[in-house]
């Protein structure tokens, strides 16, 4: 057997060391500082080889779930897109703020596509007209755009991104809720591969469409939503889909709170009117209340035009009135249920007259003022507080909740005919004399996502900390003073012959730069190698290495014919 060329870390870029690690270093920095990305533009980054191989490794693992266990073929479609092709579907008017948008010298309209549901059901439409030809599944992995009005946390929330859609045509609705179940299931094996532990939560559509989606979380304190889950059966959900606890006590006297949101627009100031404390009825506990509790998302299901990323209204609000300005229109009152008896009754009057009005903002007198009662579905109460962990289940007589925060990293919907039947994408059934719009499915995962969140979820005080799957290098072999050249490549020979069940992703480099023992070992952990093969005192003495794991925490002396099954053996574990 011809032995595989020698991968030398010596031949690769990866400007790692000189930064400095802060005392608080996130995975993100951990990333910068050693060497897989540097920043391009505010949300946009440049992947340098390091990262560039996690990437790829994520793409090609998730391309191999499409193919393996869907059977969906790949195709590639432009990142340019025509916007009368978004006004048709309806759109355009609902995303617009995000799109990243521009004329051609013709001075037709086009966009950077943050997705492609038009262009691949236009597609479709013109190609597939028979029943016989479906189901299909297409999924492609590229770049997208979106004009994030605060781009943050690295990769986890940019302005370019790299991203894994698949979209799926049935005939009909029972096809394509079994369609929907099967991606599911590709979904939870794709993450396990990951060692990620994805919660699968329902969720809202939002202006995607459909009326059942379901978001893929990572629990991790860098989140940006909630997710809800229960201790005792499978009740999992995004915080703005779930079901509210029933409202407690409220004594009439009891003191009532305000928090303050602006519009997008900022035309419009939101009070929020909550009480200071409640007692829950299961428990007769007495929970108080901060601004923290405020479900900003039952509020937004309210004033759609909420802008959830604003902490201090006010200061907005002051430049919105301000003479010079005078943009400010409307004044909302939003109660929630249980103060709706206690509050004052002029709310309804003067906005002046409001208690805890910031006087030195200037007089609102000028404004409308509207009162908003907090009803949700069906005209029932709708709580403006937040679930909170030990609240009561509302699937199951026993459970309790857990509440964490977590970062979406995947989504799947069912979007039936929401774009087939505006653009077009119908067949023949032999059961109808008219063509029939598709039933479609779009399922999404980010792939810039994964990489920043599996980041974030094993890195430690030492430096990121791969799984086997997408690490940039399986292995590092570090030969010590004592090592030759040659020593070094025989190691790397007697690991790379391991062969297995999954073994495809095991590659090794060895570490041939002119640095310290020291220097190499201390970067290694930087990187975040899975295992790390050291050549020091006892390889010549008596032809041991030490093998290193320091997520399963392993640290010993190896004979070198033990190597490649000790290697097989953590390849599994990891």
């Amino acid at each position: 057997m011809a032995l595989s060329a020698v991968a030398r870390l010596s031949r690769l870029w990866f400007p790692s060391g000189g930064i400095a690690a802060s005392a608080t270093e996130d995975a993100h920095s951990k990333l910068i500082r050693a060497g897989f990305l540097r920043q391009s533009n505010s949300g946009m980054f440049h992947m340098l080889p390091l990262g560039h191989r996690v990437q790829d490794k994520v793409e090609r693992l998730v391309a191999k779930h499409m193919d393996d266990y869907l059977g969906a073929s790949r195709v590639s479609l432009s990142s340019i897109s025509a916007e009368s092709l978004w006004e048709k579907s309806g759109r355009l008017s609902d995303v617009a703020s995000e799109l990243f948008r521009f004329t051609d010298r013709r001075d037709v309209s086009y966009l950077l596509a943050p997705t492609h549901e038009e262009e691949i059901t236009t597609l479709v439409s013109r190609s597939v007209k028979s029943y016989k030809e479906l189901p299909l599944r297409l999924y492609q992995i590229t770049r997208k755009y979106r004009d994030e009005f605060r781009p943050r946390h690295g990769l986890l929330r940019g302005r370019e991104f790299v991203m894994k859609d698949l979209y799926t045509f049935d005939t009909d609705v029972e096809s394509a809720l079994k369609t929907y179940d099967e991606v599911q299931a590709v979904y939870a094996r794709l993450f396990s591969s990951l060692r990620l532990p994805v919660l699968a939560a329902k969720a809202s559509s939002g202006s995607m469409g459909g009326n059942l989606s379901h978001e893929y979380h990572l629990p991790t304190p860098h989140g940006e939503d909630r997710v809800i889950s229960c201790y005792s059966c499978d009740y999992t959900v995004n915080e703005e889909v779930a079901d509210a606890s029933p409202l407690g006590e409220v004594a009439p006297d009891t003191p009532v709170e305000i928090w303050r949101g602006i519009t997008k627009d900022r035309t419009t100031l939101v009070n929020v009117w909550y009480p200071k404390w409640e007692r829950l009825r299961d428990s007769g506990e007495l929970r108080e209340y901060t601004s923290e509790d405020i479900n900003l998302a039952a509020v937004k299901a309210l004033v759609p035009d909420l802008d959830t990323g604003v902490s201090d209204a006010l200061s907005f609000w002051s430049t919105a009135i301000a003479s010079g300005t005078q943009t400010a229109t409307v004044l909302i009152n939003v109660v929630d249920p249980r103060v709706k008896s206690t509050l004052p009754r002029y709310l309804n009057s003067a906005a002046s007259e409001l208690p805890g009005w910031p006087s030195a903002i200037g007089s609102p007198k000028t404004l409308a003022t509207t009162l908003c009662h907090s009803e949700g579905r069906d005209g029932e109460p709708l709580s403006l507080l937040r679930i909170h962990t030990g609240d009561k289940c509302p699937r199951c007589s026993s459970g309790r909740l857990k509440v964490e925060k977590a970062m979406e990293l995947g989504h799947t919907f069912f979007l039936g005919t929401r774009y087939s039947a505006p653009l077009g994408a119908a067949v023949a059934l032999p059961s109808s004399p008219q063509p029939s719009p598709m039933q479609m499915g779009c399922h999404g995962v980010g792939i810039s996502r994964v990489v920043g969140a599996t980041a974030e979820h094993f890195a430690d005080q030492k430096g990121l900390n791969w799984p086997m799957a997408i690490a940039p290098y399986s292995c590092v072999i570090i030969p010590g003073k004592d090592a030759t050249d040659n020593d070094a490549q025989e190691v790397f020979h007697a690991i790379n012959a391991v062969s297995g069940p999954g073994m495809e992703t095991l590659d090794v480099a060895l570490d041939d730069r002119e640095k310290s023992l020291p220097w190499k070992l201390s970067d290694a952990d930087l990187i975040g190698f899975p295992l790390i093969v050291v050549l020091g005192r006892e390889w010549r003495s008596a032809g041991r290495v030490e093998l290193q794991c320091r997520r399963l925490g392993i640290k010993q002396s190896v004979e070198l014919s033990d190597l490649p099954g000790m290697v097989q053996h953590l390849h599994s574990e990891l």
